[in-house]
């Protein structure tokens, strides 16, 4: 009797113990309507922070745990989120089906600047640019417009420090474990390829765990211009957030 319950507790010990350990999850992608495999779909396990596009078969391998959430991301396409479940480590042959999005192209009308030929009125009616620019490591070759700060960006964190009910000090405190994920965002590069390409906040929302409008709120706190907020890829957008976070996390401690 004693051997067959030893025998059960390693059992079980040992399935726990396999549950808990990273594990290659495999499958393909295709589109649900025709079913034509999908290359270079962006497959990101949300909960690791990792990521890995599908080859010209359509196939992809990724690390992944059960209960990890992975995320498929193509464009053209609806997002897709996915449960890891012993079944879906267990087999090689998954299938991932994503459904595609229908786009309404709306008129647009472009409206040229008022220019009269003087230089002199000219100038002064020409928008300006006032962002900066700056290159991201691990992209190389690649320039992006910033958003301008200014000396009271660093105030305004400090403020968030000794103000328990500011917005930014309520939203890092309670999504620190979220906000931490910037690191890790910054270190793979197939999700900083990924952003880069990208001008939704998708992607940013499903990683960091905040609304869509929490990351617009984030950046006016810290004093970063609309024009940015309006123009800037999820990559730059991640960097911005990423300062002003290691901002708040250095004055904090």
């Amino acid at each position: 009797m004693k051997k067959i319950l030893i025998f059960i507790t390693l059992a079980f010990s040992f399935i726990c113990f396999s549950q808990e350990q990273s594990q290659i999850v495999k499958g393909k992608v295709q589109s649900e309507t025709s079913e034509a495999i999908l290359q270079n779909v962006h497959v990101l396990n949300l909960t690791k922070v990792k990521g890995t596009i599908t080859n010209n078969e359509g196939e992809f391998e990724i690390n992944a745990k059960l209960n990890d959430t992975l995320y498929f991301s193509y464009i053209g396409y609806k997002p897709l989120k996915v449960v890891v479940t012993n079944d879906l480590i267990r087999f090689e042959d998954n299938t991932i089906e994503l459904t595609e999005l229908a786009f309404a192209l709306e008129e647009i009308i472009i409206k040229p600047y008022q220019l009269t030929g003087y230089l002199e009125i000219d100038v002064k009616n020409a928008p300006v640019n006032t962002s900066t620019r700056y290159r991201i490591i691990g992209l190389p070759n690649l320039g992006y417009e910033a958003g301008r700060r200014s000396r009271s960006g660093i105030s305004k964190v400090i403020g968030a420090i000794f103000n328990p009910a500011d917005f930014l000090n309520n939203l890092f405190r309670k999504k620190s474990a979220k906000m931490d994920k910037l690191r890790l965002m910054r270190e793979d590069i197939e999700i900083k390829n990924l952003l880069s390409t990208k001008f939704d906040r998708e992607v940013l929302v499903q990683l960091l765990g905040v609304d869509r409008v929490d990351i617009d709120e984030i950046l006016r706190n810290c004093n970063f211009s609309d024009t940015f907020i309006q123009q800037a890829n999820d990559l730059q957008i991640m960097e911005a957030i990423n300062e002003c976070y290691d901002e708040y996390k250095l004055l904090e401690f």
